[in-house]
């Protein structure tokens, strides 16, 4: 992981190259010493101080919103993934990105569980199914054929299904708890994400339990068994660079 020096230095540079790349005002007089905008021209442009540019710049420690970094980012013209890196750098999260992940989602991406053989859903930030394939709903008995929650934490904590269909059930409840956590980290201010751990933690000791011992784990792929019959999958899990919230979770059967 880059240190904070680094990150400071490499915002910097990053908004100096910008800033030069942009053609100065028409008004302005066509001999400068200096290419592009000057800090003064680009602080009238987002309404922030030039020191504050001039700090940034420099890598020196400077307090950076998410607002005035929005204003910076439009006036520097960065286009989508620019606008991704210079949030990166500075540490805090785009509120446009926010905006876009509650955007409804295109046919095509709904439609991809469908177009795939092997058992296949898309899960939201709480992991509530979006879609899912024919092959995912004979798999998972209980939660993705008619008349049943679709999501997914309610499915393993609240219902007797689970506990018949997964293999390995205290494993994987303590795992997905953990994993879990990694996405309600990023939407710590939403209410629907904290009702539904209020909901959980009120009608599943077993969540309380889990929640309260603070993991934290990355979602990984790997070999899943469930019972009833005994079958074998590797699981992957997929995220989309244009809604991050959203997954790709595919099982791909496994011989023996």
């Amino acid at each position: 992981m880059a240190s904070e020096p680094t990150l400071r230095h490499d915002l910097g540079t990053f908004l100096r190259a910008h800033r030069e790349r942009l053609p100065a005002p028409v008004s302005a007089t066509r001999r400068r010493r200096t290419p592009g905008l000057r800090r003064e021209e680009l602080a009238e442009i987002c309404r922030v101080s030039v020191t504050w540019i001039t700090w940034l710049e420099q890598g020196r420690t400077a307090s950076a919103s998410a607002k005035a970094l929005s204003r910076l980012a439009e006036g520097l013209r960065l286009s989508v993934a620019e606008r991704t890196y210079l949030f990166e750098l500075a540490g805090k999260r785009d509120p446009l990105a926010a905006a876009a992940m509650e955007q409804a989602l295109p046919a095509s991406m709904l439609d991809l569980p469908r177009r795939l053989s092997v058992p296949a859903y898309l899960l939201d930030r709480s992991w509530t199914a979006l879609a899912w394939n024919a092959a995912a709903t004979a798999l998972f008995s209980g939660w993705l054929d008619q008349g049943h929650d679709r999501n997914l934490l309610r499915f393993i904590f609240l219902s007797a299904h689970s506990r018949a269909l997964l293999a390995d059930w205290d494993e994987r409840a303590r795992r997905v708890v953990a994993e879990f956590r990694v996405d309600y980290s990023r939407h710590l201010r939403d209410p629907g994400m904290q009702g539904l751990i209020d909901e959980l933690s009120d009608r599943s000791a077993v969540f309380r339990e889990r929640w309260q011992e603070q993991s934290v784990l990355s979602r990984e792929g790997g070999e899943r068994r469930f019972e009833r019959p005994r079958r074998r999958y590797h699981q992957s899990t997929l995220v989309f660079s244009s809604h991050p919230d959203v997954k790709l979770v595919t099982l791909t059967p496994l011989g023996g």
